[in-house]
């Protein structure tokens, strides 16, 4: 069920210290001065420059204005977060942002033993909702996990159970103000979109839609989480370069559910459905050892070695 954020966080229990990355906006806002609060002396941000509006600026300065008020040490970092060919500019600022919080924590903390996020429950709702229009599995279903790990890191999303709005109304009630990103309210990206279009109209069909979304998230999450010790079991079996023979052998459900761990968690690669199927296809029509194998997935080529498949990057 949907908290308050003083419950979320008298359920949050980092490592200390801990890193709070800082936007500005509301949320984070929120939960640097909840968790400042709270465990007073254990608490670092970091705010990430994008630099891809004018208002970055007016973002920095409110995050240095906050973490004098609040005493809480500060680093500031820039990244380049354009986007490449094909690439969603919230994307690949999300990917800079993820490794620009990662790389200061180590240079400038390395006491750290956490970062905390500050997405809400609204923002799951939002991402469980994106996932559902690309016609995306499990994996997209399962939305984003409370804590996971990444870069060496241990990462928190405290705030899953709280409603953006019950977030506004706790910084209104101490007085607190933020800064309001002005790309918030720019309908081209399909996230805004739902958070001012779907979202209300969600709250009128289905008030309690947050929880209940929460909760299919979760059984998904779960579900992934099985499907994922299953193939890995698989994989251990086949060896860490499966081979044709043993993939061949396989259901065809098997054999996707092995080949996406494969790429996943040995090269950091997710195919997409099109780029799985051809892949399957191409591996019934492996019946002799001289049937060449070379299909593009992600940034390389997945390629026949023999025996073996391998995977390459381009």
């Amino acid at each position: 069920m949907t908290q308050s954020l003083d419950q979320a966080l008298a359920g949050f229990s980092p490592g200390l210290p801990f890193v709070v990355a800082l936007s500005g906006g509301a949320d984070s806002t929120a939960l640097l001065c909840a968790c400042a609060a709270r465990w007073p002396g254990q608490v670092r941000a970091v705010h990430v420059h994008h630099g891809l509006q004018a208002a970055a600026d007016g973002f920095e300065a409110h995050c240095r204005q906050l973490c004098v008020q609040l005493n809480v040490p500060l680093t500031v970092c820039h990244v380049d977060a354009r986007s490449a060919p094909g690439q969603s500019p919230e994307d690949a600022a999300r990917q800079a942002r993820y490794v620009a919080l990662a790389d200061v924590v180590k240079s400038d903390w390395p006491d750290a033993k956490a970062i905390a996020l500050a997405q809400h429950a609204d923002d799951q709702v939002e991402t469980l909702l994106i996932a559902l229009s690309r016609g995306s599995g499990l994996p997209g279903l399962a939305a984003m996990p409370a804590h996971w790990q990444r870069l060496g890191l241990q990462w928190h999303r405290p705030l899953l159970q709280v409603a953006g709005a019950d977030v506004r109304q706790w910084l209104r009630d101490r007085g607190q103000i933020w800064v309001e990103d002005p790309s918030n309210s720019d309908v081209q990206f399909t996230r805004n979109r739902i958070r001012a279009q779907v979202l209300p109209a969600l709250a009128q069909a289905l008030p309690a839609f947050r929880d209940t979304f929460a909760r299919s998230a979760a059984h998904a999450a779960q579900a992934q989480q099985l499907l994922d010790e299953v193939a890995a079991e698989m994989l251990e079996q086949m060896g860490l370069r499966p081979t044709i023979a043993a993939l061949r052998a396989l259901s065809p459900a098997r054999q996707a559910l092995v080949l996406r761990h494969w790429l996943k968690s040995q090269h950091q690669v997710t195919p997409s459905t099109a780029q799985l199927q051809e892949l399957q296809a191409q591996l019934a029509d492996c019946t002799t050892r001289g049937h060449r194998l070379h299909l593009k997935v992600g940034n390389g080529f997945v390629r026949r070695e023999d025996d073996v498949l391998t995977w390459q990057p381009d």
